[in-house]
């Protein structure tokens, strides 16, 4: 799972916590096709691994998380190989998206374009204070494409993540926060390690109920209640007869922590 690009670390007892760190630095994490295979094979490898029980993303570089796609490639690339590197942009976005288990971006410095998108696939997004974000997409020529329409106007609504992506402004942490962009801000250069705290945290519950409500939030946001419900209702049933409700119970009531058999 490690590349010259991506390099996947693990931590805590058991390796549960997975850092995916993106390791480009000297072009501050700038997202080649290279790197887009790295990221879609890292995270294709997690989503396959039981052991995994929470995700954090971050960067080697101070100043910055990712800066988006790599525009000195693109320059260089003729229409039919944009198109070609279509499918594996994407699916190093939705590879980030789709991981089964909370994921907690980490930004410090810049997360432009692209590693905003990176982002705002994660579940929670905590940022140093000096870090800016934005989504510029639209004054190169392009509109974001990592997801950045979608997953912006979900977590803002349709008025501020319009003003984001037409203005193609960059915000500061704190401007971000207040628009709800992001979740936490932290002293600048500390991002890394609350991600850390968050994901040990969650990492700490149950696998199976993190996993099945992870899902129930996801597959029931988009619909209306009654089917949201009936979505919750399965994945309370696939978590209330898992060995991990067992051991739950067994653990509250012998007043010990309990020891996750993970399904």
């Amino acid at each position: 799972m490690t590349s010259a690009l991506v390099r996947v670390e693990r931590h805590g007892e058991g390796g549960h916590v997975a850092e995916i760190v993106l390791d480009r630095p000297e072009a501050m994490n700038a997202v080649s096709t290279e790197m887009a295979h790295a990221l879609g094979r890292a995270t294709k490898e997690l989503a396959e691994d039981p052991t995994v029980r929470a995700v954090v993303v971050s960067s080697t570089h101070p100043k910055a998380f990712c800066v988006g796609a790599d525009l000195k490639e693109r320059n260089s690339f003729t229409d039919d190989e944009l198109r070609a590197q279509r499918p594996l942009a994407r699916a190093a976005y939705r590879g980030v998206l789709d991981l089964p288990v909370p994921v907690v971006a980490a930004v410090d410095g810049y997360a432009l374009g692209g590693g905003f998108e990176i982002a705002l696939s994660c579940d929670l997004v905590v940022c140093g204070e000096s870090a800016v974000v934005g989504l510029p997409e639209v004054s190169v020529g392009v509109i974001p494409g990592g997801g950045g329409t979608q997953l912006l106007t979900r977590r803002v609504g349709w008025s501020r993540a319009a003003r984001m992506v037409f203005t193609a402004e960059r915000f500061s942490a704190a401007d971000a926060h207040a628009l709800g962009a992001v979740d936490e801000v932290v002293p600048a250069g500390t991002a890394r390690d609350r991600a850390l705290e968050l994901a040990t945290t969650i990492a700490g519950n149950s696998p199976v109920g993190v996993r099945n409500a992870k899902a129930a939030m996801r597959l029931g946001f988009d619909t209306d209640l009654d089917a949201g419900l009936h979505i919750e209702d399965e994945r309370w049933a696939a978590t209330a007869f898992s060995g991990d409700r067992a051991e739950g119970v067994a653990a509250f009531n012998e007043k010990r922590s309990p020891v996750w058999p993970g399904r």
